[in-house]
């Protein structure tokens, strides 16, 4: 059976555009206005894909749920997989009490607060989704903020905002490896190339913003005046941040560059704080105050290698599997990356595989749709992070029954956040192979020069109603790649900028708001946090909105090509 995809299925473009993001519309009106769950909203819009697919593209009942399917088994893989294990490396460091160590190291920096933020908002914010990703940075570095005496509220805020800075790289460069794969058949690429190039790309946008994110986090904790008491701090996490920000991007995987950024910033913080301490130690109104005591400290210094144990475990469990593509013509016993990929299994998927056809003006002439999958069983981030867990909890003192209990409770924990996810690459795969995503791409493609900075705006989109920069990339990231092609622009840029976009949705994301006011026991705030930091969500889109212009047009230079 072979079938050829129809882009205007209801006889005009925008009139097919509007009925093929019924799915979309489905998913935010269930997430935004009737307030469904995440789980329950992915699967009323997955019905409606379908249905949309059937009903409107005439798409063979066959090939639409083979795609659903694929999408299921794509999203098992290549997503839940990853997203689940860095959850499970966090949990294992809790389990085995490591990570009441890293507090104390925390708690012992600096009385000053505006220091707190940096490092534990900003810096370990950071960490933490580098490596777990989802919602646990915010939960827990609000928790933390507030343990430290921070206004339970402000301490929200504050690791909501912080939370944009590491957003595209997050779960061990999860959205990136996600959207590599989703848009490497489109853009005639292999899978890690294409990983490889968005990984670069977000790299040139997102440092910019990492530039300035610490100083607006504590012009909003302490006000403009009492930054520039510590402009020193500010700017010291803020270029260590983005400078490994970029070179890990670009220069060593997409996986290692929020952990690399993050662990350099608080690195530089502990280096400056030893030779510098602010004029005042500034405190809350109505605290005591107290001396100036830097990272330096003897309660600080004592057990801090020790406390970070289990990530420098997990930095050299990826560093070494991604070894090949930092270090080129490595002798092939030392190629580790070599190795690992010799186990990946490559497939076509059966009964859908080669039986749509694309047709111009989204391809150059009717062509075959591959439909192939990549279970690299050995190379995935998931895979490293359950190895370095498991190293990880036996060297910190874990029982192996102790490892398995955690591994069920992770299970356990993350059965909807799974479940949603499926459903989530079921809807990408069903619109990509009916048309519908093309169909979008088309329309969007008529934005013509502004596209660039409309295209930073779905991203962030896509966020808000999801919550993950992963699902907005499997959403959207087909969609904007296509809609680059119809407009001569580089396909590079639009994906990366649907990820750099997204980031800012992450700070009003109905998930994110409920997740941070649950973890300061403020249920029911979540619409005080939402008019907090609804404005700077904006305005911060519309930053990335600018760059991605300014690269389509004049800095073209800052995209990295193949």
């Amino acid at each position: 059976m072979t079938w050829i995809q129809d882009y205007q299925p209801a006889g005009g473009l925008w009139v097919s555009a509007l009925l093929a993001a019924l799915p979309i519309i489905v998913l935010l009106v269930s997430l935004g206005v009737i307030r469904f769950s995440a789980h329950l909203s992915a699967a009323l819009a997955l019905v409606t894909a379908l249905g949309v697919a059937l009903l409107l593209y005439r798409m063979p009942a066959a090939l639409a749920f083979d795609s659903a399917a694929m999408g299921v088994v794509f999203g098992v893989w290549s997503v839940a997989w990853i997203a689940f294990h860095a959850v499970y490396f966090h949990n294992v460091t809790v389990a085995t009490g490591r990570f009441d160590a890293i507090k104390r190291v925390l708690a012992g920096f600096s009385e000053d607060r505006r220091l707190q933020a940096l490092l534990i908002a900003f810096s370990f914010g950071a960490l933490l989704e580098g490596v777990a990703g989802g919602g646990s940075p915010i939960a827990i570095t609000a928790a933390m903020m507030a343990a430290l005496g921070f206004p339970p509220v402000k301490a929200v805020v504050l690791a909501l905002l912080a939370n944009t800075a590491p957003v595209a790289f997050g779960g061990l460069g999860n959205p990136l490896i996600v959207l590599g794969r989703l848009t490497a058949p489109i853009m005639h690429l292999k899978q890690d190339q294409a990983t490889e190039l968005f990984s670069a790309a977000v790299g040139r946008q997102v440092p910019v913003l990492a530039l300035i994110i610490p100083a607006f986090l504590v012009v909003v904790l302490a006000g403009w005046k009492r930054m520039l008491e510590v402009w020193p701090a500010v700017l010291t996490a803020g270029l260590a941040f983005a400078a490994m920000q970029f070179v890990a991007s670009n220069y060593i995987s997409a996986s290692l560059v929020d952990v690399l950024a993050a662990l350099t910033a608080m690195a530089a913080l502990w280096i400056l704080t030893r030779f510098w301490q602010p004029a005042t130690v500034w405190r809350f109104d109505g605290e005591e105050a107290v001396p100036a005591k830097s990272l330096g400290a003897a309660q600080a210094e004592r057990g801090a290698l020790y406390a970070w144990m289990p990530y420098i475990i997990l930095i050299l469990a990826i560093f070494l599997s991604r070894i090949g593509t930092i270090f080129k013509n490595l002798p092939t016993w030392l190629d580790l990356t070599k190795l690992l990929h010799k186990a990946d299994w490559i497939f076509a998927w059966p009964g859908l595989h080669n039986h749509v056809v694309q047709h111009p003006p989204i391809t150059a002439k009717n062509a075959p749709y591959a439909a192939t999958l990549t279970v690299d069983f050995l190379f995935s981030p998931g895979t490293i992070a359950l190895i370095a867990a498991v190293i990880a909890g036996l060297a910190m003192g874990g029982r192996p029954n102790l490892l398995l209990t955690t591994y069920r409770k992770t299970l356990h924990q993350m059965r909807w956040a799974l479940a949603t996810i499926f459903m989530i690459l079921a809807i990408a795969f069903v619109m990509n192979y009916s048309g519908a995503t093309q169909t979008l791409g088309l329309a969007l493609a008529t934005t013509g020069v502004v596209f660039p900075l409309f295209s930073a705006y779905i991203g962030w989109l896509g966020v808000f109603l999801t919550g993950s920069d992963a699902s907005t990339n499997s959403l959207f990231g087909p969609m904007q790649v296509i809609s680059a092609q119809q407009l001569n622009l580089n396909p590079i840029l639009a994906g990366a900028t649907n990820t750099s976009g997204g980031v800012m949705g992450k700070m009003i994301s109905p998930q994110n708001l409920s997740i941070g006011a649950t973890a300061i026991g403020q249920s029911g705030k979540e619409g005080s946090l939402l008019r907090q930091t609804f404005l700077w969500s904006l305005l911060l889109t519309a930053v990335v909105g600018v760059i991605s212009l300014l690269q389509a047009t004049i800095l073209t230079a800052m995209i990295p090509s193949p």
